[in-house]
C-alpha cells in the first residue's frame, strides 16, 4: 500500500525521497525492520492475553528432561508470525504481482488450517485437534491452487537463455588466430515453461515435460499431470516437516529464518537480470518482488524467536509451523528451486525421515519378530538426541549450525557446477 502511495507522490508531486520506494532493496529492508517491531510489540501483548485466557499447551509425558516445565506455556503464538509477515508485505510489496498474491494466499490458507487445529486442541479440549485427513485436504487444496496457477497463468513466465559466440577479430598483420568467448543473454520474449533448476549440473535446467517425452510431440500439453501432483507432494512434505521440527524451543523458528535468508538470496538473483546473467542461471521476471515478502518472513521468525527461545514464553502451535513449512515450499516452487529443497530444508527432511523410518521399521520388525524395534531412541530426530542426554539448547544450537552450513551450500550451488 505504501508503495502505491509513494509512487503517486513521486509522479504527481515529485515528493522528495518518494522514489526510493522503487528499489526492492529499500522495501525489503523496511519490511524486515517492520516485521521485527510488529513481532516484538504484538508478541508481548498476545502472550499476556493468552496467559489471561489460560491458553496453555497440554504436554504429553514422554519422559524427557524439562518437559513438564513447559506445561501451561501459551500456544497459538503463530498468530504473531502471521501478523508480522502479512502486514509488512501489504505495506511494502507490489500487490498486483502474481507471486506476491500467491504467497499471501498461501500464508493465510495454511495459517487458517493451523489455527483451526490449535483452536480445537485449546478451546475444545480435544488433544487430537483437527483430523489429519482434513489437514491433508487443506494442503492438497492449496497445492491445486499453486500448481494450476503456476502452470496455466500467463503472468508466470521465464526468459530463456540464448547462447551466442562473440567473435573477437584477429590481428591479420601478426597472424593471430580468431578467438571466441561465450556470452549469455536472455531472449527478449518471455515464455511459459515447465523448467526448473537442478543443483550441481552445468546446464542446470530440467524440463518436467522430458519425463513424459514418450508421449511424442504432445508431451508438453500433458506435463501438468506430473507438475501439479509434485507441487502438492512438496507442500505437504515441507509443511509437515516444519510441524515435526517444532518440538524444541526455538528450533523450527530459527531453522525457518535460516531457510528464509537462503530463499531470499535465490529469489533476488533469479529476479534480477544482471545477476541472473552473471551467474548463468534461469531469469524469472518479477520474482525479485518476493524479496520483500521473505524479508518480512525472516524478520517475523527472528522477532518470534525473542519469545520462543529457551525457555520459551510462547509456542507457535500449528498456526505457525504449518504456515512456515508450507510457505517455504510454495516460495521454492515459485522461484523454481524446488529440487534444491532437500539441501536448504535438510533439517526438515531429517526430521521427516526419522519419523518415517522409525514407524516403518517398528511395524516391519513387529510383523516379522513379534516385537517392534526402533532405529532411534525416539522420533522426531531432536528427541533422539534428548534421550542421549544432550541439553535442549545445545541440540537447537547445533541444528542451527547444520542449517547454516546447508544454506551456504545451497547458495554456493549457483556457481558450483
Amino acid at each position: 500500500m505504501l508503495y502505491y502511495l509513494f509512487q503517486y507522490l513521486d509522479t504527481a508531486f515529485n515528493f522528495p525521497g518518494a522514489g526510493v520506494f522503487q528499489y526492492i532493496s529499500f522495501r525489503a529492508g523496511a519490511a524486515l525492520i517492520t516485521s521485527l517491531f510488529i513481532s516484538l510489540i504484538i508478541g508481548k501483548r498476545l502472550i499476556g492475553f493468552l496467559k489471561k485466557k489460560q491458553v496453555g499447551e497440554d504436554i504429553r509425558d514422554l519422559g524427557l528432561e524439562g518437559q513438564q516445565e513447559k506445561k501451561g506455556t501459551p500456544t497459538m503464538g503463530g498468530l504473531i508470525i502471521l501478523a508480522a509477515i502479512l502486514v509488512p508485505t501489504l505495506l511494502f510489496a507490489k500487490l498486483h504481482n502474481i507471486y506476491i498474491l500467491l504467497i499471501i494466499i498461501s500464508t493465510v490458507w495454511l495459517g487458517l488450517i493451523g489455527f483451526l487445529d490449535d483452536y480445537i486442541k485449546v478451546f475444545r479440549k480435544d488433544k487430537k485437534g483437527l483430523a489429519g485427513k482434513f489437514k491433508v485436504m487443506g494442503q492438497v487444496g492449496l497445492g491445486l491452487i499453486i500448481g494450476f496457477t503456476m502452470y496455466f497463468s500467463s503472468d508466470i513466465v521465464i526468459r530463456e537463455r540464448v547462447d551466442q559466440q562473440a567473435v573477437v577479430k584477429s590481428d591479420e598483420v601478426f597472424g593471430v588466430e580468431t578467438a571466441t568467448e561465450q556470452t549469455v543473454i536472455f531472449n527478449k520474449t518471455a515464455v511459459k515453461s515447465t523448467k526448473t533448476t537442478i543443483p550441481f549440473i552445468k546446464n542446470n535446467e530440467f524440463d518436467y515435460s522430458s519425463l513424459i517425452s514418450w508421449l511424442g510431440a504432445n508431451a508438453k500439453n500433458w506435463t501438468w499431470l506430473i507438475f501439479i501432483p509434485l507441487v502438492i507432494f512438496i507442500i505437504i512434505a515441507v509443511s509437515n516437516g516444519a510441524n515435526l521440527t517444532d518440538g524444541l524451543d526455538g528450533l523450527a523458528t530459527g531453522t525457518s529464518a535460516i531457510i528464509g535468508v537462503t530463499l531470499g538470496v535465490l529469489a533476488y538473483v533469479s529476479g534480477n537480470i544482471i545477476f541472473a546473467n552473471y551467474l548463468n542461471i534461469m531469469y524469472i521476471p518479477n520474482t525479485g518482488e518476493l524479496a520483500i515478502y521473505i524479508s518480512a518472513f525472516v524478520g517475523a521468525c527472528i522477532g518470534f524467536l525473542w519469545y520462543n527461545s529457551y525457555p520459551a514464553q510462547v509456542f507457535m502451535g500449528d498456526t505457525g509451523s504449518l504456515a512456515l513449512g508450507g510457505v517455504i515450499a510454495v516460495f521454492a516452487i515459485m522461484i523454481r528451486k524446488e529440487i534444491m529443497i532437500p539441501i536448504f530444508c535438510g533439517i526438515f527432511l531429517a526430521e521427516n525421515l526419522s519419523v518415517v523410518l522409525q514407524v516403518s521399521w517398528f511395524k516391519y520388525t513387529k510383523r516379522k519378530f513379534g516385537a517392534g524395534r526402533r532405529i532411534f531412541r525416539m522420533s522426531p530426530l531432536h528427541h533422539h538426541f534428548q534421550m542421549l542426554g544432550y541439553h535442549e539448547s545445545k541440540i537447537v544450537l547445533r541444528f542451527f549450525i547444520v542449517g547454516i552450513m546447508l544454506a551456504v551450500l545451497s547458495i554456493v550451488t549457483l556457481k558450483l557446477r
